[in-house]
């Protein structure tokens, strides 16, 4: 593809007023955003993936804000008013994404989550003293006048293993990430915005008050502004940023005779997850017991991470029933020294919208909005 044609240098490959480096969720809310607050603006998405390549469609699929060990953990590190506006951005981007797609759309399902103790770190006391403290200003964000409580008695039903405690939250749900990937790439193309795929970005330079970006292609695109939104990968373009990569490992079983549960569980902080999957089990993370090995941007996955996900499966999740493990994969999340997003301005023509710390399912919806308002300079 040396030599363009007349058509595809003034559609496909035009000048555009704004491009956006990456396809997954925050790079396609912020088109979505963008073409709200400015309808005329010509947009082009490029991805260099066939599909989005990251963790927007590698994911778990969890609709969650975060549970009660995770929030506890994040309240130490950052102080309670930087947890709680990264809970409400959580939220409210939870509740954006319900308003925009129905649930059928992206298979959204609101099963309750569920955090998952164990007797070595919480006793009762603390437990209810944590769950009220956090409840309070919850109410405001969540609009329940309990968003966690202890749920312990559904432990003996559900079949776990060395679990003394379970933690509820009802606004808890789940949602097939794929499928609001297609819903979310359909909308914003309905809008008049251009993705093309399997094209990435190698370098961008400021030429004559725009900015020409060079790809694996031999020609080069051209555009007012860009916009960087390849979380993980963003360093790769802008390696000033506080980022760094974190691989999530993932598997599903076969499907499970009589599943004695539904919904989405946390346990160790968040740092494992599963969920059903109608009824089969979607298993993921204990990138904690081996940080320095996961902190990679490549997508592979390891002996290591899946035998002690297997072992947590075994022991803990469905002690003495049959089953096999049908898919694994990994994800690339975006993390950083901090877990709040990173929305700027780099220059007059570069922008960011990058570091979602694995939330980007909830945080996208809000992140591209901020962004758009942040280019627009348009604050409705």
């Amino acid at each position: 593809m040396n030599h363009l044609s007349v058509w595809e240098r003034e559609s496909f490959f035009a000048p555009a007023d704004i491009i956006i480096a990456g396809s997954g969720f925050v790079g396609l809310w912020s088109a979505y955003y963008l073409k709200k607050k400015a309808p005329k603006l010509s947009i082009t998405v490029l991805e260099r993936g066939l599909i989005p390549t990251g963790a927007s469609t590698r994911n778990a699929g969890f609709a969650c804000f975060g549970s009660l060990t995770e929030l506890i953990a994040d309240e130490e590190k950052m102080g309670e008013d930087k947890m709680l506006e990264l809970v409400e951005m959580r939220y409210k981007g939870l509740r954006r994404i319900s308003k925009v797609f129905s649930d059928k759309e992206i298979d959204f399902q609101q099963h309750g989550g569920y955090d998952l103790i164990t007797g070595d770190n919480f006793n009762i006391n603390d437990l209810r003293s944590q769950i009220d403290k956090l409840n309070r200003p919850l109410k405001k964000i969540v609009g329940l006048q309990k968003t966690f409580r202890m749920a312990s008695d559904k432990l003996a039903g559900f079949g776990f293993a060395g679990i003394q405690h379970l933690i509820e939250n009802k606004a808890e749900g789940q949602l097939h990430s794929g499928r609001l990937c297609q819903a979310l790439l359909k909308l914003v193309q309905s809008m008049g915005v251009t993705v093309l795929n399997n094209i990435e970005i190698k370098s961008y330079e400021k030429v004559n008050g725009n900015v020409l970006l060079h790809t694996s292609y031999p020609f080069s695109f051209t555009a007012s502004q860009l916009l960087v939104c390849t979380n993980a990968f963003a360093r790769q373009l802008l390696p000033q940023l506080d980022i760094e990569p974190a691989r999530g490992q993932v598997f599903v079983t076969s499907p499970i005779d009589k599943l004695p549960f539904q919904g989405t569980f946390h346990y160790d902080e968040g740092f494992y997850y599963f969920r059903n999957l109608g009824n089969r089990i979607l298993l993921g993370g204990a990138r904690n017991k081996a940080f320095e090995a996961e902190r990679t941007d490549e997508m592979n996955i390891t002996p290591d991470i899946q035998h002690e996900l297997e072992r947590f499966l075994k022991e803990t999740i469905l002690p003495g029933r049959d089953y096999t493990i049908e898919h694994r994969w990994s994800g690339i999340m975006g993390m950083g020294s901090e877990k709040m997003p990173i929305v700027q301005a780099v220059n007059d023509h570069v922008f960011c919208a990058v570091r979602m710390s694995g939330m980007g399912v909830a945080l996208a919806p809000i992140v591209g909005e901020k962004v758009a308002r942040l280019m627009t300079g348009k604050d409705q």
